[in-house]
């Protein structure tokens, strides 16, 4: 119980706030839901549920996946916040077609309209804060994953999509489910003015239906990134970075082989490289030692093996291109 608390202790702290966040708003949507009928709200309560299940999921897989490796599991546990996720995904995609079903209903057979206006309106605005703060919370994070200068809140957002693909996997799947959450209340909120002031009460399901498929494209984008993760996904971008500081060092002749591999939110790197056969094994070490200490500095490294093959005179390493900004050392 120690260790699990302790794992917990490191877990991905914006997806435990996104999923607290979540809870209480699911439940005020289903009081306001309860009190009012209006099938906008009844797609966001079941979107904010969903996401709160998705997030607790994805908080406790990205602490589990920071338990060091042991005899039985010697690459570690990385990628167990990728299967979490990939589970998680199930519950919103459930989630997602009762949304999407309950609009189509309301949009063939509306109700009229709404009772209960200011409740569903002050729920919502409620909601377009607290999703608004999680996800402004989430980009920040992301820039502080990425190396990227600190800014404000509201900035950080659109200066956050650029880096999205580089961000942890938990942490990249909190601002994309908070930004089509937040996304959601703002058409919930527009859908029952609009029904309200017009009479066209169809609009309320046509919303539930879009908010649906909003959660829909969460549930595809996440799927593929952890799928991929759980296979065992190649970072090209910081291969690359690796290759080049790797070649700088004068001992190194060529690279028959790189691997830089995601493990969860870690990266692996394997390489074999060819250095100069009349040099001692002894010098051989330190320049392994030095290699070793240089590529555990960069940014999500947690695992460096290093090999060594004679040099056959011939440079194969071709991959390498223009260096990537990888400058920062990790924190």
């Amino acid at each position: 119980m120690g260790e699990l608390l302790k794992l917990l202790k490191n877990g991905n702290k914006p997806s435990l706030m996104a999923a607290v966040v979540n809870a209480f708003l699911g439940i005020i949507k289903g009081v306001a839901f309860f009190f009012t009928g209006n099938v906008a709200m009844f797609a966001e309560m079941m979107h904010s549920l969903g996401d709160a299940a998705n997030q607790l999921f994805v908080y406790i897989g990205s602490a589990l996946s920071k338990k060091a490796p042991t005899k039985q599991f010697p690459g570690g546990f990385g990628r167990i916040v990728n299967l979490v996720c990939l589970f998680a995904v199930i519950i919103v995609a459930i989630l997602s077609y009762e949304t999407v079903k309950e609009g189509w209903h309301h949009f063939i057979h509306p109700a009229g309209e709404s009772k209960g206006m200011l409740i569903a309106l002050g729920v919502l605005l409620v909601g377009i804060v607290l999703e608004g703060s999680v996800l402004a919370k989430a980009a920040v994070e992301i820039l502080h994953e990425t190396g990227q200068e600190k800014v404000g809140l509201l900035t950080a957002i659109p200066k956050a999509f650029p880096f999205l693909n580089r961000a942890k996997p938990a942490t990249k799947l909190v601002f994309m489910e908070d930004l089509v959450a937040t996304g959601g209340n703002v058409l919930a909120f527009a859908a029952i003015l609009i029904a309200h002031f017009t009479g066209w009460a169809n609009i309320e399901g046509l919303v539930s239906m879009i908010i649906g498929f909003m959660m829909f494209y969460v549930v595809a984008k996440v799927f593929l990134d952890n799928a991929r993760g759980v296979i065992g996904e190649t970072d090209e971008e910081m291969l690359n970075h690796i290759a080049h500081l790797v070649m700088d060092d004068p001992n190194i002749k060529d690279i028959v082989r790189l691997e830089v591999v995601k493990e969860g939110e870690f990266l692996h790197v394997e390489l074999v490289a060819e250095a100069d056969p009349n040099l001692s094994l002894a010098f051989l070490d330190d320049v392994r030692d030095h290699l070793t200490e240089v590529i555990l500095s960069q940014k999500g490294v947690s695992k460096v093996a290093i090999l060594y093959d004679e040099d056959d005179g011939e440079q194969n390493w071709v991959h390498i291109g223009e260096r990537p900004d990888h400058s920062t050392p990790k924190q």
